[in-house]
């Protein structure tokens, strides 16, 4: 499974960004997807996952009710809508693909995509 994020850029506080992951491979409709993220001198953190049917999410409490997570099957890709963006939402975005249900963990994650910056200023 190969994936390709994109869709990070500056923005300033209060305003949106949609980041893309898009996924080619073997059965990759098969998978869960998740969004992570890792800030300046931070770990990574978990933002957000997607089952492999589109039917069940799951976020970090620090996004919920701002950022949401969708898939497109017939793109292979998957969405990470962010909204009400804040400078704490500055970081490298990663999408990730996972044979387990909606994991946090990120090492339960197998595939993982290049980062995308997002950059939220004050």
């Amino acid at each position: 499974v190969q994936l390709q994020a994109s869709g990070g850029g500056s923005v300033q506080a209060g305003g949106s960004l949609r980041l893309s992951c898009v996924a080619s491979g073997h059965r990759v409709s098969h998978f869960d997807m998740g969004w992570f993220r890792q800030g300046p001198g931070k770990e990574r953190e978990f933002v957000a996952a997607i089952s492999w049917s589109g039917g069940s999410t799951i976020s970090a409490d620090s996004v919920q009710g701002r950022f949401t997570i969708s898939r497109d099957y017939a793109k292979n890709t998957v969405y990470l809508q962010m909204n009400s963006l804040k400078p704490e939402d500055t970081a490298v975005y990663y999408c990730a693909a996972s044979s387990l249900r909606l994991v946090r963990s990120s090492r339960h994650y197998q595939h993982w995509g290049q980062g995308t910056l997002v950059t939220v200023s004050s």
